[in-house]
């Protein structure tokens, strides 16, 4: 069965056996397109995803973005720019993915800024020094990269390719953070002193990004079920670390956790536990930099409605019989 046959038949004089149909998308790997029918909870689950991730990117401007006036090269300048609008195509890629689904991208804006969907915890720690800007690539898009992978093969159409792209892109920034350190962890004392306080601050926090425990996650199970995540939050975290340990080693970095140790029998790394409990404020709206966070946003949105508006003009001048059809 193909993914367009199967679509056919979800949308022809066949409807009763639809969820079934579903069933069997999900269950053969395929893919479910916009105009198949679906559970009314599988398209509220990726909403809330989607929704989230794409909140994610656009507020991830913000921690970097704070540093694009003061990198200290036009190299640098012009590497943090392009990262920076890169992360903005993805915010639009997956608002376009989650207007497939019926969300409205003004709705979503507007449920973000209100405080009711929510966007990775990991935006709301300041970036204190230019060090920060290598290690959010190092580890925060190399957990990005980890959760995101997967996704490629996620069970709903849109969302797996536009995956695809943000994932090329996703590693080519982990790759410049990466040489950013490299070249900061050559210089001064001064220099690897800032590099490793930064990873102090950063690690716990990317460790936090895959979310909850599998235990404490209401999610996952019915996730993975329909094919939309792949992964548990635990397998993820500890890919993550197998995978970050070996690098530091080879940036001369240490990471702050003394029950950081090879495994032999798992063949993997064991590691302590995150402190929970700031996870769930920072979730909750308490962290360092929630409220600023949010308040650029709102102050950009406001800001923009005028472009907002004509360029909702120009369009109904352009095309005036859109609206009746």
């Amino acid at each position: 069965m193909t993914v367009s046959d199967t679509s056919s038949q979800l949308n022809g004089n066949e409807g009763d056996n639809w969820e079934t149909e579903f069933d069997a998308i999900v269950a053969d790997g395929l893919r479910v397109e916009p105009r198949d029918r679906m559970p009314d909870g599988y398209r509220r689950t990726l909403i809330r995803q989607i929704a989230q991730h794409a909140h994610s990117e656009i507020i991830g401007m913000q921690p970097e973005g704070n540093w694009l006036t003061r990198a200290p090269s036009l190299r640098r300048k012009a590497i943090l720019m392009a990262k920076v609008q890169d992360e903005a195509g993805h915010g639009l890629y997956l608002y376009s993915a989650a207007e497939t689904l019926g969300a409205d991208r003004a709705d979503l804006t507007t449920k973000l800024i209100e405080g009711k969907q929510k966007y990775s915890s990991i935006f709301n720690y300041p970036t204190l020094t230019y060090a920060d800007v290598g290690v959010i690539g190092w580890l925060v898009d190399g957990a990005a990269i980890c959760n995101q992978v997967p996704l490629c093969r996620s069970s709903y159409g849109p969302y797996a390719r536009s995956m695809i792209r943000v994932c090329k892109e996703e590693s080519f920034h982990q790759r410049q953070g990466y040489e950013l350190l490299t070249t900061m962890m050559s210089g001064t004392d001064a220099q690897r002193a800032m590099v490793q306080d930064s990873v102090d601050r950063w690690w716990w926090p990317a460790l936090m990004m895959f979310g909850p425990p599998d235990a404490d996650s209401p999610n996952t199970e019915q996730s993975m079920a329909w094919g939309i995540k792949r992964h548990t939050n635990d397998e993820l975290r500890q890919r993550f670390v197998d995978m970050s340990v070996p690098q530091a080693a080879v940036l001369g970095v240490t990471f702050p956790d003394p029950e950081l140790r090879w495994n032999e029998e798992r063949g993997a790394y064991d590691f302590g536990t995150p402190d929970w409990d700031e996870f769930m404020d920072v979730v909750r709206g308490h962290g360092p930099c929630n409220d600023e966070r949010i308040a650029i946003r709102k102050r950009a949105h406001d800001s923009g409605a005028w472009v907002r508006e004509a360029a909702m003009a120009y369009a109904a001048k352009a095309h005036p019989t859109e609206g009746q059809l």
